[in-house]
């Protein structure tokens, strides 16, 4: 019984010395990883060099027209004159309650516009337009020019065209 527990022994140590890793394999293997690894973003790093494009003629953007963001409704007016009321008008409000479409065109007044609010009776809604135009090319450079002046208000972001029927 003790040879055999001698025996069993003796291996388990043969085992454990020859199992020893070597610390210099692995600290040539990382050295030249670490050398691969340089080399490649090396290759990788390219030198772009900018050369500034100067043009004579300015360029002019081009007023794009189109039916994007133009809705039609039957609407009336609710607050405001009804004679400043024209074809195109640019809404950055709808509401289903008259108090909160007042709200937002006290701040409109505030801001130097003249808003009028109309009220789609379909609908149920109370519509806050900032300006009205007879053309529907005025009216989306309006709304273009009204969504810059408030860049950080995300709903007025959303502003678009009423055509009224």
């Amino acid at each position: 019984m003790k040879q055999l527990l001698l025996l069993s022994s003796l291996v388990c140590m043969f085992f454990l010395v020859s199992c020893k890793s070597s610390e210099s394999a692995y600290k040539k293997a990382y050295e030249k990883a670490k050398q691969q690894e340089l080399a490649q973003t090396q290759e990788q790093q390219v030198t772009v060099e900018v050369v500034p494009v100067v043009t004579e003629t300015p360029v002019t953007p081009i007023p794009v027209v189109s039916n994007e963001g133009v809705r039609q409704e039957k609407v009336t007016v609710a607050s405001g004159s009804q004679d400043s009321l024209k074809d195109y008008s640019v809404i950055c409000g709808s509401f289903g309650l008259k108090a909160n479409a007042e709200g937002l065109k006290d701040f409109l007044v505030s801001e130097g516009y003249n808003p009028v609010i109309l009220y789609n009776q379909e609908n149920q809604m109370y519509r806050v337009a900032v300006a009205t135009f007879a053309d529907k090319a005025e009216a989306i450079q309006a709304r273009n020019q009204f969504k810059a002046r408030f860049p950080n208000r995300k709903d007025f972001q959303d502003s678009w065209i009423l055509y009224r029927l």
